[in-house]
């Protein structure tokens, strides 16, 4: 299992953070008499989600499948583990520290987001990479920020623009869900392309959970895809526990 891996999700995660870029003050807007239309997405609720599936990766220098196993405690933490029999890495993600383990290295890595927004050029957020793995709808930051709102027939386009980066989100109206996000970088080309497939309700609510999830990215020209397709979802069955520990001996990374 490469240590790619992990990088590729984050590089992924990077460009759809990197509509949170800080604006230049600007004009005030002229004030509309007409009503916004409402984004009608709903995201997942729950306390703790648990999902096993696999993962399939395909970037450059690197193709690979694996066993993936994620559980989150929504809005604190993150646990990710990947592996082909031996376990190739494990990731402990919190608001505001990012652990990754790589067993077959004897390597780690401990540090904060700024140190991964330096490396990818582009702010990454707790937030964002919660947001990639459940599907859920990802609103303009800054708040003041209008996006343009349109329906066509079970379709909503949400699309805003923020310094450069152009987001577009598509719903599906019966579902009430994100189908697919579009984010591209005009001045790189840089392009980030996420559609959720599959919708399972999951219990005991009945929410609807893209249970196929198909991430593109294209990063100063190089392509990038990787598949996650779970078989197993389960929200609020059990209060989870998040293990991870620094074994004696590995180094720490860089």
């Amino acid at each position: 299992m490469s240590k790619r891996f992990p990088l590729a999700v984050f590089c992924a995660v990077a460009l759809l953070s990197g509509c949170q870029r800080k604006l230049a003050p600007t004009a005030a807007p002229p004030v509309s008499t007409k009503a916004p239309e409402t984004v009608k997405a709903t995201n997942v609720e729950f306390r703790y989600l648990k999902a096993k599936g696999k993962v399939n990766i395909d970037v450059p220098g690197l193709q690979q499948a694996a066993n993936l196993n994620v559980r989150i405690r929504k809005d604190s933490v993150i646990w990710l583990s990947a592996s082909l029999g031996i376990e190739g890495f494990r990731a402990y993600i919190t608001r505001d520290s990012v652990k990754v383990l790589f067993p077959l290295q004897r390597q780690y890595y401990v540090g904060d987001y700024a140190y991964l927004s330096q490396l990818l050029n582009v702010p990454v957020t707790f937030e964002r990479v919660q947001a990639l793995l459940l599907g859920d709808y990802l609103p303009a930051s800054p708040p003041n920020v209008q996006p343009t709102v349109s329906t066509e027939g079970d379709q909503q386009r949400v699309q805003y623009e923020q310094q450069g980066i152009l987001v577009q989100q598509l719903i599906d109206l019966p579902k009430k869900r994100v189908q697919q996000l579009n984010v591209q970088e005009q001045a790189t080309q840089n392009t980030l392309n996420i559609e959720y497939t599959d919708f399972q309700p999951l219990e005991p609510r009945n929410q609807l959970f893209g249970h196929t999830t198909t991430l593109k990215t294209t990063q100063k020209g190089a392509p990038a895809t990787v598949v996650v397709t779970y078989r197993n979802v389960d929200l609020d069955k059990e209060r989870l526990s998040f293990p991870f520990s620094v074994p004696k001996g590995y180094a720490r990374k860089k």
